[in-house]
């Protein structure tokens, strides 16, 4: 099984006759995302690859049945898009856009509260469900079906495990991004929910970086929560305090956010944590045993 998405997912792409969408869609149909529309406003009418496009993600919904959306718009109108996906009740929206204002998402997520939909990001790469949908960025070459879900803040390093994990025959469950950003739709905490609720999968990998305490808390969720065991890794050891390192969440406030006090919290949470990326294949193995 995975979370989130499978094979029954009715994919519309926002922003899909742009450069990136028009790209992502077809690595994504060819992956066999079941890609129902597509939505530019003002091409209603136009087709890309024999998927049909609307003005709006509302008559997309209501012509094709489309249940989830992936974002591929620039930064300025990707609050907007969210809003547009969530004001017609879909099920799952992935934000993929970088540098959406943080503004913006505080007004994004004053709009969510109370709504059944589910955002993903922004400034992620999305999610897959190895074998069996792929809705975002994340090379489906690297992936394998299996009994592990990795869940990331980071992008990259996403892939540098996930690809460790296949070159060693440990397939995965889904593989997601929930992105780094300061406000985001999904968090470590949800995350971890939904993998424990998943039968099939049998080990999670939470790879997180220094700034905030989204790790602490997790860790103390799955201690108190979770028989699902969970292996962590944190990246930014070596960051001086006060810089940012890549994400603009990923920025430390006294000790609380360093990659040290992280580390700590979760062994004590009885987490054990990799030293590098190569490290978490022999800890996964370990649980998977």
């Amino acid at each position: 099984m995975s979370i989130l998405i499978n094979k029954d997912t009715r994919l519309i792409v926002q922003g899909i006759t742009g450069r990136d969408g028009s790209f992502h869609t077809r690595q994504m149909k060819e992956y066999g995302t079941h890609i129902v529309a597509g939505v530019t406003p003002g091409k209603k009418g136009q087709f890309l690859d024999g998927i049909p496009v609307f003005n709006t993600v509302s008559d997309a919904k209501k012509e094709t049945g489309g249940n989830t959306s992936v974002i591929y718009v620039p930064a300025p109108f990707a609050a907007d898009a969210i809003l547009e996906a969530v004001d017609a009740e879909l099920d799952l929206v992935v934000c993929i856009s970088e540098g959406v204002p943080a503004n913006d998402m505080v007004r994004v997520a004053h709009h969510m509260r109370g709504r059944n939909t589910r955002l993903i990001g922004p400034n992620c790469p999305g999610l897959i469900s190895p074998g069996q949908s792929k809705v975002g960025i994340l090379p489906s070459q690297i992936t394998k079906p299996g009994p592990v879900g990795v869940v990331s803040r980071s992008g990259t390093l996403t892939y540098e495990i996930v690809y460790q994990l296949t070159q060693a025959n440990i397939g995965q469950s889904t593989c997601i991004g929930i992105g780094g950003d300061p406000i985001i739709g999904t968090n470590f905490i949800d995350t971890l929910s939904l993998f424990e609720k998943d039968p099939d999968t049998k080990c999670v990998v939470m790879i997180g970086e220094i700034g905030g305490t989204d790790e602490q808390e997790a860790a103390a969720f799955a201690q108190a929560e979770m028989k699902t065991p969970v292996i962590g890794f944190i990246a930014g050891k070596t960051a001086p305090p006060g810089k940012r390192m890549g994400h603009a969440g990923a920025i430390i406030s006294g000790s609380s956010g360093t990659a040290a006090e992280k580390t700590r919290i979760l062994n004590e949470k009885g987490i054990p944590v990799a030293s590098i990326p190569s490290d978490i294949v022999p800890l996964v193995k370990k649980r998977l045993s």
